[in-house]
């Protein structure tokens, strides 16, 4: 099953509890005005996305005008996570005002996901590795830094679903208990 930006948005609400009005602030910090209408409308929960998963009774039209959360977005909400969660940095001059896209195309968002999320939530390596251990992924620390290089590096290495799925599901756990 692949996940798709926008569930990564529903579980990264969850997993840490995020109420809707600071969805809407944190994608503002990342530089998406949104209201709280068009932000939910992007936590509805496809068809494709969860095929086999037991509380799919209820039938979900396609066609309800849910807003798809493509890289650019979902990497403003990491971005402006990142502010919420540490503060603005003030930049340097002539550094630009907004950090340049790391998403380069969909093999790369659960790494930036792994990365941004572990500037926002100020996360050691070790704590990382807990994490996904919380969730019953076991891979040492040199794994995790593959998985946390930057791309093009030589020692870089795209980081599955089933990493990024869990690493979450392990957020869920330690911030929801």
């Amino acid at each position: 099953m692949d996940m798709n930006n926008n569930d990564i948005l529903i579980r990264l609400r969850y997993a840490l509890d995020i109420k809707n009005t600071d969805m809407v602030e944190i994608f503002k910090l990342g530089g998406i005005e949104l209201t709280k209408e068009e932000m939910l409308k992007m936590l509805v929960k496809t068809k494709d996305s969860y095929h086999d998963e037991v509380d799919y009774d209820r039938d979900i039209d396609e066609d309800e005008e849910n807003i798809k959360c493509d890289n650019y977005m979902l990497e403003s909400f990491l971005n402006g996570l990142i502010i919420f969660k540490r503060g603005k940095q003030e930049s340097k001059p002539g550094q630009p005002e907004r950090p340049a896209m790391s998403i380069k195309n969909n093999a790369s968002v659960n790494n930036v996901l792994l990365k941004k999320l572990k500037i926002a939530l100020a996360l050691t390596s070790e704590d990382m590795l807990d994490l996904l251990e919380e969730a019953g992924v076991f891979i040492t620390k040199g794994e995790l830094s593959a998985l946390l290089r930057k791309e093009g590096h030589k020692n870089y290495k795209v980081c599955g679903d089933r990493y990024a799925r869990n690493f979450l599901k392990g957020l869920a756990i330690k911030y929801r208990g």
